[in-house]
């Protein structure tokens, strides 16, 4: 009986006839549908997606890869149909109008088929409208982007406007070489994804989002509970305050009449101080003009001789 891992191993190999012979001998022995889809295929590329990212695989070997997945959906395809196993959501992907590059988109196709979605490929140089038609007309619930060229990167603001525009509700996944984060957040894009394995985490994400349920009825009800704060009679106790009067005290404020102080004025008997300046009385030195004592000394000292 075919182990299922061998499935798996074949994928992630890249050994497409190897793939399909074990798809179909799977079928055969009676293996449900289902478990060779999710345990074969899918878990083969969910392994290449992890070792691409790891950069333990590159372009040629998820080339490779999805390849040897696509030759197994063609056996499994059709039995799916029959089982009514459907895929996780459908996906439209493309190359925005005015750039003719794909091998970026082709590599996140081949991945998010092998990741179970259905891809609504558009191709490349698609107009808006043309994504708009794919989402009414295919139901796909995420709208995914591809643009090579920094001048074609425009259009995809163009393709998110245009949804809107149409009223359509679905999930837009932005990417390509010139594309970042930033340029995703100021669009309005609701994911970006830097590489094809990335691109299959991101439009899970989408996926989840859109499928979880609005709630809506739970902010409806928030407001209610603030209703409770009526109880503004609690300000009531304001009025408690009006014991003002309590500030009565402030005749204790008379305490400034302790200006007495003030008599200070008297201070400019100072200037009374300056009257004894009168010093200047001090010319009285004059007097020593008495000196003539010594003229009388002169006669003395005749007498003695």
């Amino acid at each position: 009986m075919v182990d299922l891992q061998e499935i798996a191993n074949s994928v992630i190999a890249g050994k497409a006839p190897d793939t399909k012979a074990l798809v179909a001998q799977a079928l055969q022995e009676g293996v449900p549908v289902a478990d060779v889809l999710n345990k074969g295929l899918v878990a083969g590329m969910n392994v290449v997606g992890e070792k691409f990212k790891a950069n333990e695989f590159y372009v040629p070997e998820v080339l490779i890869a999805a390849r040897a997945m696509k030759w197994g959906m063609e056996v499994l395809e059709p039995e799916l149909k029959k089982a009514g196993v459907e895929p996780v959501a459908s996906i439209a992907i493309g190359t925005v109008k005015g750039d003719l590059h794909d091998i970026g988109k082709n590599l996140v196709g081949m991945m998010l088929q092998g990741a179970g979605f259905k891809v609504v490929d558009l191709g490349i140089d698609v107009p808006p409208e043309k994504f708009v038609d794919a989402v009414k007309t295919q139901g796909c619930t995420i709208v995914g982007l591809s643009a090579l060229l920094t001048t074609t990167m425009p259009q995809m603001k163009n393709v998110i406007s245009a949804l809107k525009e149409a009223g359509v509700n679905a999930k837009v996944m932005i990417g390509g070489a010139p594309v970042t984060q930033n340029y995703a957040d100021e669009i309005g894009a609701d994911g970006y994804g830097p590489d094809a394995a990335t691109a299959v985490d991101v439009a899970k994400a989408l996926l989840a989002k859109a499928q979880a349920p609005a709630p809506a009825p739970a902010a409806a009800q928030a407001p209610a509970p603030a209703a409770a704060p009526a109880p503004a009679p609690a300000a009531a106790p304001a009025p408690q305050a009006a014991p003002a009067p309590a500030a009565a005290p402030k005749p204790a404020a008379r305490k400034p009449a302790a200006r007495k102080p003030a008599p200070k004025k008297a201070a400019p008997k100072k200037p009374a101080a300056k009257k004894a300046a009168p010093k200047k009385a001090a010319p009285k030195k004059p007097a020593k003009k008495a000196a003539p004592k010594k003229a009388a000394k002169k006669p003395t000292k005749k007498g003695r001789k």
